[in-house]
């Protein structure tokens, strides 16, 4: 699992007017808090923020933060960031710090593996879930869950329950919900649907022919 340092220092105050001005200076407001932990406000170098999690765990990434010494050495995760609505650029950040030795639960993006049997019919591959839980350790997280769809026909899906995670993570549902689907082309369904009706216009029209003929 990646692990990255990143420098803080806490902010001692707090509110709309000082988060603009500690932007305006190029700096990000944001908030450390954990379950042992009382929620703290600090600041942080956005950009340091970014290239900390531009790795491959990206929001996985475990941080350990200097500086501010009652939270130097504390690992936390990007729990939440704000993002400027046009610029896209973080205006926030939540932090959330968590122990080494503690399951937690963390999201984990979906790889699939494989070309479905579908896929060479025509079939269409629907990633429904690009994301699941998993709980597991802090350090053993898992860069993707992979999900091997050679087997899949059209028609066919897999669900939570039919995914193998990795040794020691637990998948976490409530429901056994869909993840990958395989089905027919949107487009060739309409063009079969369209081929049908032709044909149905067309027996109608032998039909009308074929009584107008009688009644002459």
């Amino acid at each position: 699992m990646a692990q990255v340092e990143l420098n803080v220092d806490v902010r001692e105050k707090s509110g709309k007017g000082v988060a603009r001005k500690l932007r305006a200076a190029g700096r990000l407001p944001a908030v450390v808090y954990g379950k042992t932990l009382e929620s703290t406000a600090i600041i942080v170098d956005p950009k340091e923020l970014e290239k900390a999690i531009s790795g491959e765990a990206g929001l996985n990434t475990l941080i350990t933060l200097k500086g501010a010494s009652e939270l130097d050495g504390k690992v936390v995760i990007l729990k939440d960031a704000d993002l400027h609505p046009l610029r896209r650029t973080m205006v926030s950040a939540d932090f959330h710090a968590i122990n080494l030795k503690e399951k937690a639960s963390f999201m984990v993006p979906v790889n699939v593996v494989g070309t479905a049997v579908g896929q060479t019919e025509g079939g269409s591959l629907q990633l429904v879930r690009t994301e699941l839980e998993v709980l597991c350790l802090p350090t053993e997280v898992p860069q993707f869950i992979d999900i091997d769809v050679t087997a899949l026909e059209i028609g066919d899906t897999i669900h939570i329950e039919e995914v193998v995670a990795p040794e020691g993570i637990d998948l976490v549902h409530d429901v056994n919900f869909t993840v990958v689907t395989l089905s027919i082309i949107k487009a060739e369904v309409e063009a079969s649907d369209d081929d049908e009706s032709v044909e149905g216009d067309e027996a109608g029209d032998v039909a009308a022919e074929a009584g107008e003929a009688a009644a002459e």
